[in-house]
């Protein structure tokens, strides 16, 4: 074994590249004027993808490394928690409508997802895996694995989903006249999770709060109606 082939196996590597590559691009986001296109999630996503195939690196020697960040989402995710206190009485006044909100983006995102994947002709492990692919990274890859898809393909999925959404959310929103911060916050964390979150915070904690809530929500939902779904399509 060469010297390189040993450093592209240790985890310590790919934890390094992965710090590096959201390093290189946050400069890049910067650079584009915050372009939510050239996020720095799908920015850094793209550079580790093609490092992964000009090494011949496969996503589980990958993810030795990477799983040490991933272990850190779920206290991120708690986190946002903290800007929404301030918003109890908002909450107390919209918690059915949000609520609703929720529920009906969630069922329709994992609907479609597996209504898209059976009449493409995907195979059952690939239903399971987009069907949980509008929610935050822990919670899709957790329902994938214990339900039998592929995370390797749900964790790609779910950065497409975030990043496409986080892109055309707030387009789409001003188009139909919807100004309400809060509002465009909590739609973000339900199209585009983590990403989408991520991309509200820069608006204000307000906006952030809510689609910190919203991202909460839609996974606690999905996480339900995912199982329930595919049993009453046949797959479970």
């Amino acid at each position: 074994m060469s010297v390189l082939q040993h450093i592209a196996g240790l985890p310590f590597t790919w934890l390094l590249a992965t710090l590096l590559a959201y390093r290189l691009a946050l400069t890049v986001h910067r650079r584009a004027g915050n372009s939510a296109w050239l996020h720095p999630v799908a920015v850094s996503t793209a550079l580790l993808v093609v490092l992964l195939l000009t090494a011949g690196v496969d996503y589980e020697t990958y993810f030795e490394g990477g799983r040490y960040i991933h272990v850190l989402l779920g206290p991120a995710t708690v986190a946002l928690a903290v800007p929404l206190y301030h918003q109890l009485a908002r909450l107390k006044r919209d918690w059915i409508s949000l609520l609703a909100g929720a529920l009906v983006g969630s069922a329709i995102a994992v609907v479609f997802s597996m209504w898209l994947a059976g009449f493409l002709g995907a195979s059952e492990a690939t239903v399971i895996s987009m069907a949980a692919k509008s929610v935050t990274m822990p919670i899709a890859l957790g329902i994938t694995e214990k339900l039998g898809g592929v995370p390797s393909l749900t964790s790609a999925l779910v950065m497409l989903t975030g990043i496409l959404g986080g892109a055309i959310t707030q387009p789409i929103l001003a188009l139909i006249r919807i100004r309400e911060t809060y509002i465009a916050g909590f739609t973000l964390g339900v199209v585009a999770h983590g990403i989408g979150t991520a991309r509200a915070m820069q608006g204000g904690q307000d906006m952030g709060a809510f689609a910190g809530l919203a991202m909460g929500l839609a996974g606690l939902l999905t996480a339900v109606l995912v199982p329930i779904c595919l049993r009453l399509a046949g797959f479970l």
